[in-house]
């Protein structure tokens, strides 16, 4: 996921909820986003909402997956330095052999895309990443 600074657990929360039924109503495993936001709360509350993993990841390890991303924006990649957070973070977390299963949504403040992790994930990342 990725989200403006400030955004609220509500607004999260709404977007995920949206992109998970999607998806077909799973809930995930993993919370994963820019390792830029580790510093904002509201991303360990929505993890904890889930009872999943937090996963970080920096702007360059989310470019490495641009090849896989269905919304690239050159935009993005000026402000963050990554070519996509919400698809890139679900995919870095989902592992090499993951697959998009929802392309990025976004609301007002926040994005979502829904991945489902490859059978090379580790084993507590084996199901769905949003």
């Amino acid at each position: 996921m990725g989200g403006s600074s400030g955004v609220t657990l509500d607004e999260l929360l709404a977007l995920a909820e949206q992109v998970l039924a999607r998806g077909g109503g799973a809930r995930p495993d993993a919370i994963a986003t820019l390792s830029a936001k580790r510093a904002e709360p509201v991303w360990a509350e929505l993890a904890s909402h889930y009872d999943c993993a937090l996963c970080f990841f920096d702007a360059a390890r989310l470019e490495q997956e641009t090849p896989r991303l269905k919304n690239p924006s050159d935009a993005v990649f000026r402000a963050v330095g990554c070519h996509g957070v919400a698809e890139a973070a679900a995919l870095a977390a989902a592992g090499p052999h993951g697959i998009l299963a929802v392309e990025k949504t976004a609301s007002v403040r926040t994005t979502a895309a829904l991945a489902i992790a490859g059978s090379d994930a580790a084993p507590q990342f084996r199901k769905v990443k949003l």
